[in-house]
């Protein structure tokens, strides 16, 4: 074996760096976190988490690995790893603690708790990816080993997810606890010694409580405006108007640099959607380049992939459609099939599309700019509300590793998102079982083919994720993944 990762830092080590970082810092005992979204989002609990529980979940149930504030892969349960030289075994060290109730983390306890939270994943889109795990071994006391059926570059950036977290007696490990007062998440980090690591002199002084709750965007950046607030998360482009207002700091809206899948879900195959080549006709007669412009954000790059473009492993054999035409050429192409479908119509009705986009005056924004996009092209729209009977609903999902697999798999017929293809999946699953590298890319890419084929989805290009962040904030950092873990910002400012 050939140690191609990290022999990783230990989880106190890392926090010990953090503490060195904040010496010379103003004094603050509490951070005030606020992540957009209903109030009672983080105390969600089950399989499917919004953003602000999946903050929460994070903070107070460890998996094996977790990710850093810059969204970087480290320890732990496991306080390092080795991976195989044919890639099919990942073999983790578990640190030597205890879980929260005192018992010792063994190897035997933390492949039960993974092995429950799998099967809780088995249907899901995050299941799908976690589909190549084939077995997971005791080898040590305290080492299990994965094994895969086919090679996962991506398993840990997986591992890492919140929802791989591990209990044990229905308690996660930390790295902080909880307690709820009201509407109010009140997280403090848990002593080392508590946890079986060894002691940090002056913890307490060392470390702050983090006060987190959900709020709709216009009331969290009003409660940051008035100083009230420290950080707000999970800023999306329904809400990005709002920051407008702020003027505090130059340099205190944060956009991230994220990919993933930003577009409309064709929610039906009735009427004018029945046919791909006129679902063909919305996907040209949208102008991406222009789409964002209301929102004067730089550096939005527009697509009509389905999968973010330049993704390791990505072959490069499907590229941008319609590059031959002109803008003005696709929607005389569109207008024409809107044209041809309204005239083999009894009563030649129009050609009315339902969009359900969330609430907020970006989505007013966005849709003004679909709308006259579409109108072009002879087709009405109607602004509803999620949850509504539509024929379009915007999907919005940040990806949680850079692969065109991630991509197929949010588009799969069991995620139930709107129309899929049936034969994109079996490629998909197809891929799993091949053996060379190579087939395996080709599968993928012709899956992706086949789902661009079906124009099931309208890509627009990358989501868009923002924050509200002060200047004393630690442990925040812009980053791929638009993920911002707790633990790192409860170090206190010295």
């Amino acid at each position: 074996m050939r140690d191609r990762l990290y022999m990783a830092r230990t989880t106190l080590a890392v926090l010990s760096a953090a503490l060195l970082a904040a010496c010379g810092k103003g004094d603050d005992s509490t951070l005030n976190v606020v992540a957009v979204g209903w109030t009672d989002a983080p105390f969600e609990k089950g399989v499917y988490l919004s953003p602000p529980a999946q903050q929460i979940r994070a903070a107070t149930v460890e998996g094996l690995v977790g990710l850093d504030g810059q969204g970087r892969v480290i320890p732990a349960l496991a306080d390092r790893w080795i991976v195989t030289e044919d890639g099919q075994s990942y073999i983790f060290r578990l640190r030597d603690g205890t879980w929260l109730d005192g018992e010792r983390i063994t190897a035997q306890g933390a492949r039960a708790a993974l092995r429950r939270v799998i099967r809780s994943l088995r249907g899901s889109s995050l299941g799908l990816d976690l589909a190549g795990i084939d077995d997971i071994r005791v080898m040590a006391a305290r080492v299990i080993e994965i094994r895969l059926a086919q090679p996962m570059p991506d398993l840990l950036q997986l591992l890492a997810q919140p929802e791989l977290g591990l209990r044990h007696g229905g308690e996660g490990a930390g790295p902080m606890r909880m307690e709820r007062e009201g509407a109010i998440a009140i997280l403090t980090p848990i002593a080392p010694g508590d946890r079986g690591l060894p002691e940090m002199a002056d913890w307490q002084d060392r470390i702050r409580t983090i006060r987190f709750t959900a709020l709709p965007a216009e009331q969290a950046v009003e409660r940051f405006n008035r100083g009230e607030i420290d950080l707000v998360l999970g800023g999306q482009i329904q809400d990005f108007p709002y920051t407008g207002s702020v003027g505090i700091l130059r340099g205190t809206i944060k956009v991230d640099p994220v990919v993933g899948l930003f577009g409309l879900s064709v929610a039906n195959d009735k009427g004018f959607l029945a046919a791909p080549e006129n679902r063909e006709a919305i996907a040209m007669a949208i102008d991406r380049r222009k789409l964002i412009d209301p929102f004067s954000l730089s550096g939005w790059t527009p697509t009509t992939r389905l999968v973010s473009p330049g993704l390791e492993g990505d072959l490069g054999t499907i590229g941008e459609r319609w590059e031959e035409l002109s803008m003005d050429e696709r929607r005389a192409l569109a207008t024409a099939r809107v044209t041809r479908w309204r005239e083999g119509q009894e009563d030649n009705p129009p050609v009315r599309l339902r969009i359900a986009l969330p609430q907020g005056p970006g989505s007013e924004l966005l849709f003004q700019e679909l709308s006259e996009d579409l109108g072009q092209v002879g087709i009405e729209t109607v602004l509803l509300a999620e949850g509504t009977d539509v024929d379009l609903r915007l999907v919005d999902d940040i990806a949680r590793y850079p692969r065109a697999v991630w991509f197929l798999n949010r588009l799969n017929c069991q995620a139930r998102r709107g129309l899929c293809e049936p034969e994109a999946d079996r490629l998909v699953t197809e891929s799993r079982a091949a053996e060379d590298p190579a087939e395996r890319a080709a599968l993928i890419a012709e899956a992706e083919a086949e789902l661009t084929t079906a124009n099931v989805f309208i890509p627009f290009g990358a989501p868009i994720r923002w924050s509200l962040v002060r200047g004393d904030v630690l442990g925040f950092a812009a980053n791929r993944w638009g993920w911002h873990p707790l633990m790192p910002m409860a170090v206190r400012p010295r």
